[in-house]
């Protein structure tokens, strides 16, 4: 796939769109909520363990955690004992697994309840510029980029920008921006459509947790062939009992269980060499 250069508008100010509820990342609330100053927490970390405080991108491990979304992801509240016990769970995970518009846009226990463009994702995306220094022509790829709102906002940040993004969601991508819909391809993270070292930045939010092991170990090998030095990817995980039923619990499309310390084990046997960080389910 040939990804091009995009022109940039705006789609619209956060009073013209409807409230908005993100089940994986957490925001939920009504729209016109604006952007905000993220700050990354950082810790550097080397393959074989041990960890070192960092400041920025360059001069720091290969490996490293980077927290751009748990402290929006901590500002909801949810019931999850609701979610297994007001609805039959499996028969909602079936109809979530189409990810089609039941679960980007029906009710609340099938996914997101209702994913539209409010303007959130701005702060992450300048959170992530600065972070990774990204150069004014940036190549970005995003993988499992659902409706493109993050590489609408790196688009706000950096106009001259080459973006791409991926989604096994047919649905997702047709209801993306029009800024963007042109450089999205429907298909799957396990075999992407580019050519190696094709980006500059290689991002993944919250999608990899969806695959099987067979198709979680090739797609991390994939986001390391098409990508360089800047790679980030976030991942559902437990740090206890607790964590982990309450991410049984909530969850509706995850297929990869994993604490810390396997997701590294996966990191590790895959040469993933990028930066990472988890969702908890507290």
């Amino acid at each position: 796939m040939n990804c091009r250069r995009a022109n940039v508008g705006m789609i619209g100010t956060a009073e013209e769109h409807s409230s908005y509820t993100c089940s994986e990342l957490g925001f939920t609330g009504e729209a016109g909520g604006g952007s905000s100053k993220i700050r990354p927490s950082l810790v550097s970390r080397s393959l074989g363990g041990g960890s070192t405080a960092s400041g920025g991108f360059f001069g720091r491990l290969l490996v490293a955690y980077v927290d751009f979304l748990q402290a929006v992801h901590r500002s909801t509240q949810r019931d999850y004992l609701g979610r297994v016990t007001a609805h039959d769970k499996a028969e909602c995970a079936e109809i979530a697994g189409r990810f089609g518009r039941e679960y980007w846009d029906g009710e609340r226990h099938l996914g997101y309840g209702g994913y539209r463009y409010d303007g959130r994702w701005r702060a992450v995306a300048e959170a992530m510029v600065s972070h990774y220094q990204l150069p004014p022509d940036a190549r970005i790829l995003d993988v499992g980029c659902g409706k493109g709102f993050l590489l609408f906002e790196l688009l706000q940040v950096l106009p001259q920008a080459t973006i791409a993004g991926l989604d096994i969601s047919r649905y997702a991508l047709d209801h993306a921006p029009p800024e963007v819909q042109p450089f999205l391809v429907e298909g799957t993270a396990a075999s992407l459509p580019f050519a190696d070292q094709e980006f500059d930045f290689v991002v993944s939010l919250n999608t990899l947790h969806n695959l099987p092991l067979a198709e979680l170990w090739s797609a991390l090998q994939q986001i390391e062939r098409v990508g360089r030095d800047r790679k980030y990817l976030v991942v559902e995980s437990y740090r206890s009992e607790r964590e982990k039923v309450n991410l049984l619990y909530w969850q509706l499309t995850c297929r990869a269980f994993f604490a810390p310390e396997d997701w590294e084990f996966v990191f590790r046997g895959t040469g993933y060499r990028g930066d990472h960080s988890f969702i908890y389910f507290e």
